[in-house]
């Protein structure tokens, strides 16, 4: 991108660059907050033999999940197989890596990638099959193991508002991993709900400072419900 207006046209020109092979960090958790759309030109473009990280693979037939469908990607690395049943039989029948890292840690190595920090000891998993093959140190008494962080070739993000800059606002819950998984990817796409003009946010409301971000796009969302829940009225 030239320049500090980060808005591109098209979703073609959003995710131009993305090849066989690559890393993708994704934000959302479920289906809440994730870049449905920026998935979607993933799966039109057919890229294959994709890394992808994400806290879980979205549904059968929505989000991360339709990725799945086409076999484009070779490995997750996720905190939860979810709702998604394609995501289970593929992880039990051998046909797609799958590294299980629990939901704090890979939180943090998205952080710790975007900070530039290589790796960090952390608690969460010693004594489990999560700690098979990293090291082990005793700090103070505690033991813990080595994680290293996580970088990608592109992270694709959700947000709310942005202004032309790629300064953005999460809406609520559906933050989750977008700010961390934004500071992750060499290259960040950002879809957003509203753009406006720099200075309409308030710098104090602004979650990610675009200096993380490359491209930007304004869209549409479905914003489909996982699972809903609703009370039965009283007669």
């Amino acid at each position: 991108m030239a320049g500090f207006d980060k808005v591109v046209s098209s979703y073609e020109e959003a995710m131009a660059g993305l090849e066989d092979g690559m890393t993708v960090i994704s934000g959302g958790f479920g289906l809440c907050g994730i870049p449905e759309n920026l998935i979607s030109e993933i799966k039109r473009k057919g890229t294959k033999a994709l890394t992808l990280v994400s806290n879980n693979c979205g549904v059968d037939d929505f989000g991360l999940g339709v990725l799945l469908q086409d076999r484009q990607i070779k490995k997750i690395v996720a905190s939860y197989v979810g709702e998604n049943a394609e995501f289970e039989r593929q992880m039990m029948n051998g046909e797609l890596e799958v590294e299980l890292t629990p939901q704090g840690t890979l939180a943090e190595k998205m952080r710790a990638g975007g900070a530039g920090i290589p790796a960090f000891f952390t608690a969460t998993g010693y004594g489990t099959p999560v700690a098979e093959g990293k090291e082990e140190r005793e700090i103070e008494g505690r033991m813990y193991i080595l994680e290293p962080a996580i970088k990608g070739d592109f992270a694709i993000i959700k947000a709310w508002k942005a202004d032309r800059y790629g300064n953005l606002v999460y809406r609520k819950t559906a933050r989750n991993f977008n700010p961390m998984a934004a500071t992750a990817g060499k290259i960040t796409v950002v879809e957003v709900e509203e753009i406006v003009e720099p200075g309409e946010l308030d710098p104090d409301q602004i979650h990610t400072p675009g200096i993380y971000v490359d491209r930007l796009i304004l869209g549409s969302f479905e914003k489909r419900i996982e699972q809903r829940t609703v009370r039965i009225a009283q007669s």
